[in-house]
């Protein structure tokens, strides 16, 4: 049981006293010798206070009467919503009550919202006339008393209540549905980042792993007006002013611990990631320094407490830049550093001591009359209103949104698999105004879920870590990922193995069947997860060669070290892979072994190699690079789309198991039993 002294100064007295408002007693003890107005039940009377004197008694009733208006008090009426948020802090949509389909809507039947629009709960009200009451006192007087460190300490997480998010978001983390919005262009992003009020700017190009290099946005600095990136050469500069604004770029590859299990072979990839993120900025990717490439995820912490560290050191605008579904909200929630602004530590002075302390400074500060006046002039009838500093909400030419009030732990955007979550731009700053994070939406990604069902959307995104399962694919027959992807070998007598890396089910058969089961032609009871009718738009996206050597990675025992460890050259065979990408799925990592009489000479096989292009947009090459003898496949998909390929990462060599060490005891042989029971069973 909580003492009666803090009991007591939680609780709020409805005394009369010429006025309708709520007062709490530990800012004027004298009330609590005052007849009640109504006795409904019997109260434990609570522990006798040293009483103040007449003037400060009547000095703390006017602060609290200027500080809370009486129609904090009195419900508002249903459909009053000039005190909801002006933007949605879930999804940054702005607050609208005319269409219930669109994002920003707010409904005042949910309970949530209607305690928002009375003025929010008790605590928050306490809270809100002890901000007026103790930060309107004189320090030194807060001094001599004792209680400076403790108002000027860090709030407990979750003091006040965060505001309500719209309906959309509402069923978004509730129900797991939900309408997409329309993707902005680049265009669009331009715009929103050159109305930054920093002069310092820094833009995260947020990128996802599942699909790496996919998400990429080619040629972001040049289309942005950006800094370029910094080339080798050691004269180059390293910072470009634009317009009075600096802005830079940083890579982040999100949603890492999908690419391996341990942190540690995440991070014996970065070579490999960095190789193909420059071979995929094409031409001038070949010169430039990535040394600006983080690899993080924000499921297990991996590298996010370094970026929240820069993000608050370096302060000005941070702007999250990246295509819809990479994981940007989830990554805005883990680097935004909280609990960095310095405001009131209620809980330490609702303690014993700090209590006496703090009557004292109310009672002697006659300034916090005006002051609180004042406040509630600013912030008017609702405690949650957000005094926005520099920027004009009624600016209906600016697109961005006036940040959000400063607090040690505010609203984060939510996090939903569906693309598109964010609406509009979400701005939260945060080390008293020292900078600000913005989570900005998401660009057109792909088309490939407009053919899927809607309840089996979800199972276009990897969301865990997927250990494939090794599956061959002999001549004649086609792999097919969910009836929505086929991937054929077009190569003659060639067999295939396939490590699918994709939440969608996978299934074997002939590749007549496949065709049949891909355009709706074949009834068949496996899993399908498009819709009807989508397979008359099945094209072809291209043929794709598999013209990257992984003998030595790929060749087991015959070229490990713990086993015969021969070299690649002396082998009567090479071994040739690539991850074929699927749009914000996944990749299939396909291997095949070829004999080196009918592989090509090694001028021929290093034809291209490095280079990241879609198999629908490859420009057909002249006759003698392309091969016969390379192993090669084709891949169908709707309208040809969302399909890419890259040089291989070789994830299914890390989920293997690891070799035996050489100088493991081995158990001593031991007799089988069988013989043994045999024998005494013909005895007998």
């Amino acid at each position: 049981m909580r003492p009666a002294l803090h009991r007591t100064s939680t609780l709020f007295s409805r005394q009369l006293l010429h006025t309708d408002t709520f007062i709490p007693t530990f800012l004027c003890p004298a009330l609590l010798q005052q007849p009640a107005r109504t006795a409904t039940r019997t109260r434990r009377p609570p522990r006798p206070a040293r009483p103040l004197s007449t003037s400060a008694a009547a000095t703390a009733i006017t602060a609290v009467s200027a500080a809370l208006p009486p129609d904090h008090v009195a419900v508002k009426p249903k459909g009053a919503t000039s005190a909801l948020p002006l933007s949605c802090p879930g999804c940054g949509a702005p607050t609208q009550t005319i269409e219930p389909n669109e994002a920003g809507y707010y409904s005042t039947n949910r309970s949530n919202v209607k305690a928002y629009l009375n003025g929010g709960s008790r605590r928050a009200l306490e809270d809100k006339i002890f901000r007026s009451a103790v930060q309107n006192t004189d320090n030194d007087l807060l001094g001599e008393l004792g209680i400076k460190e403790a108002a000027a300490g860090t709030p407990a997480k979750g003091s006040e209540p965060p505001p309500p998010v719209c309906d959309r978001c509402h069923k978004l983390v509730h129900h797991h549905s939900g309408v997409s919005i329309h993707h902005p262009s680049l265009d669009t992003i331009e715009a929103m980042i050159s109305q930054s009020p920093h002069k310092y700017n820094h833009i995260y190009h947020v990128i996802d792993a599942a699909d790496f290099p996919m998400s990429l946005i080619p040629n972001l600095n040049h289309k942005l007006s950006l800094a370029p990136l910094r080339t080798q050469n050691r004269r180059s500069k390293s910072v470009k002013y634009h317009k009075g604004r600096l802005a830079e770029v940083s890579f982040i590859v999100t949603r890492s611990d999908l690419l391996a299990p341990t942190k540690e072979q995440v991070d014996r990839l970065m070579p490999y990631l960095t190789s193909v993120l420059r071979d995929a900025l094409g031409r001038s990717g070949h010169n430039v320094r990535l040394g600006n490439v983080r690899c993080v995820s924000s499921k297990r912490g991996w590298w996010t407490k370094e970026v929240k560290e820069d993000i608050y050191g370096r302060g000005g605008g941070n702007w999250l830049v990246g295509k819809a579904n990479v994981g940007k909200s989830k990554l805005f929630e883990v680097v935004y550093p909280k609990g960095r602004n310095q405001t009131v530590d209620f809980n330490a002075l609702r303690s014993n001591a700090g209590l006496e302390a703090s009557r004292e400074a109310v009672g002697s500060s006659k300034e916090a009359t005006d002051t609180a006046t004042q406040d509630a002039q600013v912030t008017g009838n609702n405690p949650n209103t957000v005094d926005y500093f520099d920027d004009d909400p009624q600016n209906a030419d600016s697109l961005l949104p006036p940040p959000q009030m400063e607090t040690a732990y505010p609203a984060m955007p939510i996090v939903s698999a569906l693309p598109g979550t964010t609406a509009s731009p979400i701005r939260v700053p945060f080390g008293n105004n020292k900078g600000e994070l913005i989570d900005l939406p998401g660009l057109l990604r792909g088309k490939l879920d407009t053919y899927v069902r809607p309840e089996r959307k979800l199972d276009l995104i990897m969301q865990n870590r997927i250990v494939p399962e090794r599956i061959v694919v002999k001549p004649g027959q086609s792999l097919l990922l969910g009836g929505l992807i086929r991937i054929t070998a077009t190569t003659p007598d060639l067999v295939l193995l396939a490590y699918p890396f994709v939440p969608l089910p996978v299934h074997v058969t002939s590749t007549e069947k496949a065709v049949a089961i891909q355009k709706g032609e074949r009834a068949t009871g496996i899993d399908l997860i498009v819709e009807p009718g989508a397979g008359e738009k099945t094209k072809s996206a291209g043929k794709t060669q598999l013209r990257w050597d992984t003998t030595k990675i790929q060749g087991g025992p015959l070229t490990a070290k713990s086993g015969v460890g021969l070299k690649p050259e002396r082998l009567p065979f090479t071994i040739y892979s690539a991850d074929i990408l699927v749009e914000g799925c996944g990749w299939v990592e396909l291997v095949a072994q070829i004999r080196k009489s009918k592989q090509p000479s090694k001028d021929e096989s290093n034809v291209g190699e490095g280079e990241l292009q879609s198999p629908s947009e490859e420009r057909s090459p002249p006759s003698h690079e392309l091969t016969p003898t390379f192993p090669e496949v084709e891949v169908f998909s709707p309208e040809g789309r969302g399909i890419a390929v890259r040089r291989p990462m070789n994830a299914s060599q890390l989920n293997s198991k690891k070799p035996a060490p050489s100088d493991a005891k081995r158990s001593r042989p031991r007799r089988s039993m069988r013989s043994v029971k045999a024998q005494r069973t013909s005895q007998a």
